[in-house]
């Protein structure tokens, strides 16, 4: 484990493993299933990472979009390699859509579209809330 999979959560927002990635529910929500995808090694530069890594993103990247298709039915999806705060390899992968998704009784409302995701604006969950979500990605990703 490394610092940015710890400050987003981990092992409590994991909601899928590989042998080089883990895959976690962002606590702040600015679009319904918003993720991180966190290397697992130490790396700060994305050209640092090894080959078996590097190749593995397919592998991610294609469980990933399969897993939110399912559970969000989004029409474009963002991968933000922005590392500007957490220092370890990662994305934060945004599923876009026009208006709103409901979930559990709340509304996520993609409030940029069709432009850049506003991060700043996003259902921030914990607790109960945010283990009900990892719960229900898992389950996308079965």
């Amino acid at each position: 484990m490394n610092v940015t999979m710890e400050k987003f959560g981990y092992p409590a927002t994991l909601v899928a493993e590989f042998a080089h990635w883990v895959v976690l529910a962002r606590p702040a929500q600015p679009t319904l299933g918003s993720l991180v995808l966190a290397a697992k090694s130490d790396a700060t530069a994305f050209s640092d990472l090894s080959a078996e890594a590097h190749a593995e993103l397919k592998q991610v990247t294609t469980a990933i979009e399969r897993a939110l298709g399912k559970a969000v039915d989004y029409a474009k999806l963002n991968y933000l390699m922005l590392m500007m705060v957490d220092p370890n390899v990662h994305f934060h992968v945004i599923p876009r859509y026009e208006g709103a998704r409901e979930w559990q009784g709340r509304e996520f409302v993609d409030v940029g579209w069709p432009k850049v995701p506003d991060l700043g604006h996003a259902v921030a969950l914990e607790g109960e809330d945010l283990a009900a979500l990892v719960a229900w990605l898992k389950s996308s990703f079965a």
